[in-house]
């Protein structure tokens, strides 16, 4: 049995609800992470997302951020919405759920900009309290995926040109550095794994960059180590980029041998 895992930053569920729909139907996959949903909890167009056959939980937010993860023919199980260690932070970023056998999340973390300054030191501590958590899901030894937009470019491999990048938050060492000490614990990136050389990316600023292909790789799917042996193969679904009123992100997917 083979199941089928992807990460969708939407920019705007209630705008690209028609973009959303149709790759769902075209692609299905047994799990969706989706960002930037930039929607309130009682505007989350759930009955849309449920005609198409997916049950849904959602961690929303007014006009900004919000996760949510979508899930074929069993509901997701909500474990914690939200990462632990700071209380006062309302920003809707964590959901995590246990579906299909696995421990799921969808991550959206902090763009940062403008660095320096209050934002991109939101943006590293928000990272720290993941790393933290994170240790506890590998503890844990539960099969977890950690799937999301982490705005982070890890590498200068992971876009068309860092030098006219080389001041934005995306690219800072401080972020570089918090990703490597997450993937340190033991996490997989899917993507290298299986296209450790290639040019792989997952957001285009625009229409043009796309048909340039001048973009970033910053939508993973991190696999925790018990996993990485299940890994069958990976894709960007890129085509959805300069579909009609798309999103700037494209899916990501994975397979797993179950």
């Amino acid at each position: 049995m083979t199941l089928k895992i992807a990460t969708y930053n939407v920019n705007g569920i209630k705008s690209r609800l028609p973009r959303l729909v149709e790759w769902l139907q075209e692609t299905q996959p047994d799990v969706a992470c989706l960002q930037e949903i930039k929607t309130g909890d009682a505007t989350f167009p759930a009955l849309a997302i449920e005609a198409a056959g997916y049950r849904c939980i959602w961690h929303g937010q007014r006009a900004h951020h919000g996760v949510a993860i979508l899930s074929r023919d069993q509901p997701p199980v909500e474990v914690r919405r939200g990462l632990p260690g700071a209380d006062e932070d309302l920003e809707a970023r964590y959901l995590e759920a246990d579906v299909h056998g696995l421990r799921v999340a969808s991550v959206y973390l902090p763009n940062g900009n403008p660095q320096p300054g209050p934002r991109f030191d939101y943006k590293l501590a928000w990272y720290d309290r993941l790393i933290a958590h994170a240790a506890t899901l590998i503890a844990s030894g539960v099969p977890t995926v950690l799937a999301g937009d982490f705005n982070v470019v890890p590498t200068n491999a992971d876009i068309y040109n860092a030098g006219t990048w080389r001041f934005d938050a995306v690219l800072q060492p401080e972020t570089r550095e918090r990703h490597e000490r997450l993937l340190a614990q033991g996490w997989v990136d899917a993507t290298r794994a299986l296209h450790p050389r290639e040019r792989v990316y997952t957001f285009w600023v625009n229409a043009e960059a796309y048909h340039r292909n001048a973009g970033f790789r910053m939508d993973f799917l991190l696999l925790s180590p018990s996993l990485a042996s299940s890994l069958l193969a990976t894709g960007v679904d890129a085509s959805h980029r300069v579909r009609e009123k798309p999103s700037d992100h494209a899916p990501v997917w994975i397979t797993l041998d179950t």
